[in-house]
């Protein structure tokens, strides 16, 4: 079973996202923000990571920078409000940051899981 870091403030989305996602057979850890993240993989490998870009303590951004540098090969999607004017700039930031994908919310819960399925089945 593959399993998933979901960072992300907003718990309600999380929950949701969590559900969905153990119905289709994944393991998910919940985390509410880019600090969390980064502390829970030093000791924990992940499959891939799905990450919100504002957050608290930790935004974003600098969380999908810091992972690059220290874990480059691992597999990182990014999502961010679709009501803030500049989630599209930041979702462009993320993709230059390599990222493999960027959703901007509400975004089409079919082509998520579409992108962490081939992600899984791309990297055994």
């Amino acid at each position: 079973m593959a399993t998933i870091l979901l960072a992300d403030d907003d718990i309600q989305l999380r929950t949701m996202l969590r559900e969905i996602l153990e119905i289709e057979n994944y393991h998910v850890i919940e985390v509410g923000d880019g600090e969390k993240t980064i502390n829970f993989l030093k000791n924990n490998p992940v499959d891939i990571v799905i990450t919100d870009l504002i957050m608290p303590k930790k935004e974003g951004i600098e969380t999908i920078n810091e992972l690059r540098k220290l874990y480059p090969d691992l597999p990182i999607i990014a999502m961010s409000g679709g009501s803030m004017t500049n989630s599209r700039v930041y979702l462009d930031i993320a993709l230059k940051l390599g990222v493999i994908k960027a959703f901007l919310k509400p975004f089409d819960i079919n082509e998520m899981l579409e992108t962490i399925h081939s992600v899984i089945t791309n990297n055994p």
